[in-house]
């Protein structure tokens, strides 16, 4: 169950709480170093003056609230590198930062990311399939926005499953520009008058490309200008750990609602697909040592045209080569290299057997 409180000291971690203040006073307050992941959703300082109408005449729901405006630039830049600065004292040295924004702020936001001694390490062009047209007919539709993803600091380490985005993907490596609806229907969240909760929520297909992409399951994802908790749900959905801050109290009422009904996936269904790199790293020999395969059992290429005998040091012996399942399996091809584990097998009960099948089975035992 979530609470509505501020910390009580730097010692205790909030977590899956949503925290009401200022967001840079209440991470401030919290401890450093604690966070894997920041997903901020600041004001963009949009400066619309005057009301916005349809061409038949009836009024837009536009973002004029009070969170929203900022008496000039420099305030609007005071402001953004002051929340920067508490959020990355708030990060682990492998932790990272989301932002988004619009043309409004992005550029600003993204110059004082730097300044601060954030490392960009992609932006990200989130491309609306149903924007809201550009009722003046003056400019183009804006029809995206953008996400800056970036590191601690130069050379700090970061989370990104790359694989997982691909498999998302249908096999295809995951670009920077995501074509993804605005959110709308029935995840558009109402008020008691049927009115829009939130002017800027962002739709969960957003959130869960973030957080899919760029953290692990238990990580602890903070979101400083909470809103109504779409970080929150997702993150919860996914395993993930949340602090959210939101100063509006009919913001965190609604985001307090929406979390209650979220029901976390089981294990099984947030394991996600890693890179082989991630994997840990099985010797050969480890499935001498084990039994697995005996010394002198023969190992024979999966096309069929050579074979090699298995040595009591894990090594392997061929015709004319001894050396490594990878450097037999390269003299024996003519290659300049060659991957033993998928080029070598065995027969037991007379079925063949790749020898990675038994790779597999001590990495799983090693999970």
């Amino acid at each position: 169950m979530t609470k509505m409180t501020k910390p009580n000291s730097a010692d205790a971690l909030p977590i899956n709480t949503i925290l009401a203040g200022d967001c840079i006073d209440i991470m401030n307050g919290l401890p450093a170093a604690s966070v894997d992941l920041i997903f901020a959703d600041p004001p963009y300082n949009l400066q619309l003056k005057g009301d916005l109408h349809r061409p038949d005449n009836s009024l837009v729901d536009a973002v004029d609230d009070e969170w929203d405006q900022f008496s000039s630039f420099k305030a609007y830049d005071d402001f953004t590198r002051a929340w920067l600065k508490a959020a990355r004292r708030l990060l682990k040295p492998d932790g990272a930062i989301w932002v988004i924004g619009s043309y409004h702020n992005i550029f600003r936001v993204g110059a004082a990311l730097q300044d601060e001694g954030y490392w960009i390490l992609n932006d990200v062009v989130w491309r609306k399939s149903n924007p809201m047209p550009n009722f003046r007919g003056k400019r183009f539709t804006n029809a995206h926005e953008t996400m800056i993803w970036a590191s601690k600091s130069e050379g700090a380490k970061y989370t990104f499953n790359y694989e997982a985005l691909k498999a998302l993907n249908e096999g295809i490596q995951m670009r920077s520009d995501w074509v993804l609806p605005i959110c709308n229907g029935g995840e558009r969240l109402k008020d008691a008058a049927g009115d829009k909760a939130h002017p800027t929520q962002k739709p969960q297909a957003l959130l869960h490309r973030v957080l899919v992409g760029s953290t692990k399951p238990g990580d602890i994802v903070l979101d400083p200008f909470f809103g109504t908790g779409t970080t929150g749900a997702v993150a919860k959905m996914l395993g993930r750990d949340w602090i959210g801050i939101e100063r509006e109290a009919k913001y965190r009422e609604v985001a307090e609602e929406r979390i209650s009904q979220v029901r976390r996936l089981d294990k099984a269904s947030l394991e996600t697909a890693t890179s082989k790199r991630a994997e840990p790293r099985v010797p050969f020999g480890q499935l001498v040592e084990r039994g697995m395969l005996r010394p002198g059992e023969e190992l024979l290429s999966m096309n069929g045209r050579h074979k090699a005998k298995v040595r009591a040091d894990g090594t392997l012996i061929g015709n004319d080569i001894k050396g490594s399942i990878h450097q037999v399996g390269a003299h024996l091809e003519g290659a300049p290299s060659c991957n033993g584990w998928t080029y070598w097998c065995f027969k037991r009960d007379g079925k063949t057997v790749p020898i990675d099948v038994l790779r597999q089975q001590i990495r799983a035992e090693l999970s």
